[in-house]
């Protein structure tokens, strides 16, 4: 079976950071992820309150969860920069590192990155090249490190307008003209089903290239049983394929968060 892990940003808002901790690791779950470090979000949107990393650490560690992946820079590029722009470099460089600081504290081995969004005025064509340029001094960083950057295409129509990376191919195909074994995609179901489709054959053409999975019911974001996607007949194809990582649950709870996990569970049968 595909490990899961859990998002921890997107469920009981009601609770600290810890606490939420505490209660997935009750429920069995064995990883989690979250977004940024200096950055919480309490269920309506972010707040610039630092997450107490330290105590995380010795969290997880008491509780044997893995911290398995956070994030870079947002997809808005107010936090950490764009890509898509090249004066913003030195800036998502700065913030890349101190990520990786954090990362170190946390035993956790992956971080995702976002391209930003689309600059008015400047062709796609250098704005991909800017993206290009600095994800491949940003895979001599985290290759340094024995960290793996996972740069993740978003949707534009529903979440993130304006966005730039909205395709997984023009993913796939950065990832392989760097060709870096530190740099892989994030491929989002749900966001990728959105945005294209044909999620399996993807998956399945690229499956080399894909370093980590987020999912969510579509549409609506909420839980995985409640939507268009068979996602038992997907993470099971996908678990045929190979994958060893983690599909992260990142979507946002329609009734309450612990009843919501442990439908979850039931429904993808992990046990």
């Amino acid at each position: 079976m595909v490990k899961v892990d859990v998002c921890i940003e997107t469920v009981f808002p009601e609770l600290s950071f810890i606490e939420r901790i505490r209660k997935i690791a009750q429920l069995g779950f064995k990883a989690i992820e979250f977004w940024f470090w200096d950055y919480e979000f309490d269920g309506q949107g972010l707040n610039s309150k630092k997450k107490d990393i330290k105590q995380i650490a010795r969290l997880t560690k008491e509780l044997d969860i893995k911290t398995n992946d956070i994030v870079v820079n947002s997809s808005d590029g107010s936090i950490g920069g764009f890509l898509t722009k090249a004066e913003d470099r030195d800036k998502y460089l700065e913030r890349l590192k101190e990520t990786i600081d954090v990362a170190h504290q946390l035993n956790c081995k992956k971080l995702i990155t976002c391209s930003g969004n689309e600059v008015q005025g400047v062709s796609k064509e250098k704005q991909l090249s800017n993206m290009i340029e600095t994800l491949e001094q940003s895979s001599k960083i985290t290759a340094s490190e024995n960290i793996t950057l996972l740069l993740e295409p978003l949707n534009s129509i529903v979440d993130h307008p304006g966005y730039f990376l909205t395709s997984s191919k023009i993913g796939f195909d950065i990832i392989k003209k760097i060709s870096s074994p530190n740099l892989r995609l994030l491929y989002d179901i749900y966001h990728m089903q959105v945005m294209e489709g044909n999620i399996l054959d993807t998956i399945k053409e690229n499956i080399s290239l894909i370093g980590h999975f987020h999912a969510a019911g579509i549409p609506g974001r909420h839980e995985l049983d409640n939507g268009e996607l068979n996602y038992p007949f997907i993470i099971k194809k996908i678990e045929g394929l190979g994958y060893q990582g983690y599909l992260g649950l990142e979507y946002f709870p329609a009734i309450a968060s612990e009843e919501s996990l442990k439908k979850t569970k039931e429904f993808l049968g992990i046990y």
